[in-house]
């Protein structure tokens, strides 16, 4: 991918956004989060809304790496789509823990819910 068409998708909408991370998990078939040196994924609290945490997810390693640019101690981790869907949206869900999906550097980031994400994920697959 290079570095314009990055920056072009980086900039566009939170929802907008969404709708590509849904499109490049349904060819791809895999999520990427952040982790660090101990190899634990980056979560992210908000005080919005009385307060609440989410995962941070990305449909690119590259796009990863963008958000993280800062953080030395942040890499990429790549997720197989059936691992995500059958382990870490159940314990997401019983953590309490949102699913922010593709974040942007400047912070702006959608938030879901751990249902609407599957169903949104099960529905692109079914386009393929």
């Amino acid at each position: 991918m290079s570095t314009p068409n990055l920056n072009e998708v980086i900039n566009q909408s939170c929802e907008d956004r969404y709708e590509y991370f849904l499109s490049a998990i349904g060819e791809e078939r895999e999520i990427w989060i952040l982790v660090d040196n101990q190899n634990c994924f980056l979560k992210i609290h908000t005080d919005e809304d009385g307060g609440f945490e989410y995962l941070p997810v990305w449909p690119t390693s590259e796009f990863a790496s963008a958000y993280a640019k800062d953080e030395t101690e942040l890499t990429p981790k790549s997720i197989p789509l059936p691992q995500f869907l059958k382990k870490w949206l159940p314990g997401l869900r019983k953590d309490n823990i949102e699913v922010g999906v593709f974040p942007a550097p400047d912070k702006s980031v959608w938030i879901t819910g751990t249902e609407e994400l599957e169903h949104d994920l099960r529905e692109e697959l079914n386009n393929f």
